[in-house]
Parts: structure tokens; sequence; C-alpha cells
């Protein structure tokens, strides 16, 4: 099958064109291990999911990645501090099981 050009979900390799983003999941590494903070903040399809699946890919081996999606608990999850945690506990720990 030969690669297309994706403009509609995350882009997969095998699959897609895609620019070579090592080298800046090498700088992104680098400000991890050194325990420095980054963002990825950019409009509409510029490869942020994208980005982030392959940074969870490149970490794996050092590191234990978790990959959390607030977007899936409820607007009521937010409403009070105490309901926000139970509801971030269950996801948390449901994310964990489901990596190992």
């Amino acid at each position: 099958m030969s690669r297309t050009f994706n403009i509609t979900a995350d882009c997969k390799p095998s699959f897609h064109y895609m620019v070579d983003i090592t080298d800046r999941l090498e700088q992104i590494k680098k400000m991890i291990d050194a325990g420095q903070y980054f963002t990825i903040n950019r409009a509409r399809q510029y490869g942020k999911t994208t980005t982030l699946r392959a940074l969870a890919k490149y970490l794996v081996q050092d590191y234990i990645v978790v990959s959390l999606d607030f977007q899936l608990m409820s607007h009521k999850d937010f409403a009070e501090e105490g309901a926000f945690v139970k509801a971030f506990s269950k996801k948390l720990g449901a994310d964990i099981l489901c990596c190992f």
C-alpha cells in the first residue's frame, strides 16, 4: 500500500507522508531529562497529537509513559476538588492498567 497525505487525524509513518521529527523528539527528551517543562501549542493540523504519540514511543525505553485525556472526563468532575480527585484517580488507574 502506498503512503498518502493525511489531513484528518494523527499521522502514521507507514501509511502517511510526514516530516521527520526525530530532531524535535531528541530536543524534547533533553528537556525532560533535565527536568524542564515544555509546551506544544499550534493551530489545527500542525502535528501536535502526532508529535505526542511519537514522543511516547520515543520515551518508553527510558520512562514510564502515561497518557491521560481530560476530554473524556465529565464537566461535573471539574466542579469540585473532591470530584476531580476521584475522577482523576479512577482515570489514572485505568490508564496505567491498560498500558502494562
